[in-house]
């Protein structure tokens, strides 16, 4: 009984302690992602091919930790939402959509109609840096 309290614990603490490591992952100054392909305001036929642009940092893959990946993270795209909070976990779902292998760009399928989209740079567990680096929000139309 002493044991799984002590692993409870032991886990809950490490768990608090990744947590609160990477709410304080920073990005370099002048950091920035963009839209590489797509402007506010264009009309796309689906699927839609998004090519993200990074400056000021490298990419690495989800879970790459360690020396020599400082400056580092991978791209989210978000589909119709907002950004997560700062210091939160980016979701994992249809509108959070994660590229956590290191893909710098990616065809996605989208109804007709108006869509936002915003990229976020996230760390080694999927939290945005400190300063959060993310693209300008932008509306696009996929035409019928």
């Amino acid at each position: 009984m002493r044991f799984s309290s002590f692993g409870a614990a032991l886990a809950l603490t490490l768990a608090a302690s990744l947590s609160a490591s990477a709410q304080n992952t920073p990005s370099p100054e002048g950091a920035r992602v963009y839209f590489i392909n797509l402007e506010n305001g264009d009309h796309v036929q689906s699927p839609v091919l998004v090519q993200f642009g990074l400056s000021g940092m490298g990419i690495a893959p989800f879970g790459l930790t360690g020396a020599g990946t400082e400056n580092t993270g991978h791209h989210h795209l978000i589909v119709d939402a907002d950004a997560p909070p700062a210091g939160v976990p980016i979701p994992a779902d249809m509108m959070h959509v994660h590229y956590g292998r290191g893909q710098t760009e990616a065809t996605v399928t989208l109804p007709p109609g108006q869509h936002t989209l915003q990229l976020v740079l996230g760390d080694a567990l999927h939290i945005p840096h400190n300063p959060p680096v993310m693209s300008e929000r932008i509306t696009i139309t996929v035409d019928p």
